[in-house]
């Protein structure tokens, strides 16, 4: 029934919270569960800061015993009082409580003379009340938890597929950047342009998880083109340098004088060529002037060898790669075939900053934990924070060198971990 004032007026809205309110009672929810439930979804479902303090404060007139099955929660608080309660004007007022009813969170129970009032018998239980009606609660808790794990749900995929974006992102312009200092040749400019373009498209605020799932498709497409276009250029660039090694190499030769001796690859990768038993022999007996690259190689040997006897068997490579696929396929892009710790430790180290993990916090972790144990570190951190498992590389990086630092660092269990996963 219409308020004699005619500040209400009868809506499809105000119908809908009556049959709501009807519902409500005939079931029982506890009034906790009820304000909990329709907090949790106020913003979704169009309700305001104002609404909410006015619903708080009419169901703190509310009983227990109010929302059992078979009775309302009705509040018949005057104007006057609700008006002193929130701060609210009295047109601040009877818009909010318009809201919260067209919304269908509260329905109006009117009296024959348009006034509230109410009255309990002696168990506390309303007789009879005219004023609001807070049953529609009661009819929607389901629904509101319902669509409360639906939200949830949406949020944790939209923080995703973010994490994914910020990922293609950065190996893009990685990927960019390493092609202009090493002036390789392509079409950067326009790759370039594209990814300004996405960039620009970049959510501002809050975005369905659809839109964020047609932008990472972008995004990936864009990083394929790059990832491409940058090996393509590589392998032309390092065919150019072949042919001109060659054939300077061919101009200063003597064709009266033959070489019978054997080829010897020089490498400044960090694992030592094969030598024979005399060039070992000497190269033993000038470990202190050894080069840095030998001085790691021998100090990965020795943590190889020493984990082994603690434990009887060390983390390998192939499981490190199959424990970390996405890892496996930049690295093998970038390097090739991978056939020691010493090779992966050098991809390792240029694609970290990808990732966004500083110079310094990779520098701290081989010093900290060696260089094989950081490699590993870098490995798991990379891949963890391609499949979105891992927000902050950096933060992640320097909490597995806490946790060795305090002697609680199990990293095979994280590499073995993946590898079940995997296989469930």
């Amino acid at each position: 029934m219409n308020h004699p004032s005619g500040w209400r007026k009868a809506t499809a809205g105000l119908a809908v919270a009556e049959r709501h309110a009807q519902v409500g009672e005939r079931v029982a929810v506890p009034k906790a569960q009820a304000f909990v439930a329709v907090k949790r979804v106020g913003a979704h479902i169009g309700l305001k800061a104002g609404d909410m303090l006015l619903l708080d404060t009419l169901g703190a007139f509310t009983q227990g015993q109010d929302w059992e099955e078979g009775q309302r929660p009705i509040v018949w608080a005057s104007n006057a009082y609700l008006m002193e309660q929130t701060g609210f004007s009295l047109s601040a007022l009877k818009r909010h409580a318009r809201r919260l009813a067209e919304i269908g969170v509260i329905a109006f129970k009117d009296s024959p003379n348009g006034k509230r009032w109410g009255r309990r018998d002696a168990d506390g239980h309303i007789i009879e009340a005219y004023g609001f009606d807070l049953s529609p609660l009661s009819a929607r808790v389901e629904e509101f938890e319902q669509l409360q794990v639906e939200l949830q749900a949406e949020r944790e995929l939209c923080q995703r597929l973010k994490r994914q974006i910020t990922v293609a992102r950065r190996m893009i312009r990685a990927r960019i950047e390493a092609a202009s200092h090493a002036a390789l040749r392509g079409p950067w400019e326009h790759l370039s342009g594209l990814f300004e373009e996405l960039l620009d498209r970049l959510p501002r605020r809050n975005t369905a998880s659809e839109a964020l799932e047609q932008l990472l498709a972008w995004f990936r497409e864009l990083q394929e083109r790059v990832e491409a276009t940058y090996l393509k250029a590589v392998r032309a660039d390092a065919i150019v340098e072949n042919t001109v090694g060659t054939i300077e190499k061919t101009q200063e030769m003597d064709p009266r004088e033959v070489n019978s001796e054997p080829h010897i690859l020089i490498t400044t990768q960090l694992n030592p060529v094969t030598c024979n038993r005399s060039e070992t022999e000497q190269a033993a007996g000038v470990v202190p002037n050894a080069p840095p690259e030998e001085q790691v190689d021998r100090e990965l040997e020795d943590w190889v060898a020493e984990t082994r006897k603690k434990r009887g068997a060390a983390l390998d490579l192939p499981t490190v790669m199959q424990a970390c696929p996405e890892f496996a396929s930049w690295a093998r892009n970038m390097g090739g075939y991978l056939k020691d710790w010493g090779d992966l430790h050098r991809v390792a180290g240029q694609l970290r900053p990808m990732i966004g993990v500083s110079e310094h916090a990779w520098n701290l972790a081989q010093d900290r934990l060696g260089p094989q144990i950081a490699t590993a570190a870098l490995v798991l951190t990379f891949d963890k924070h391609c499949a979105g498992e891992v927000a902050s590389p950096g933060g992640y990086l320097r909490g597995i060198v806490q946790k060795a630092g305090a002697g609680e660092l199990h990293l095979e269990r994280s590499f073995y971990g993946r590898l079940s996963g995997q296989a469930a």
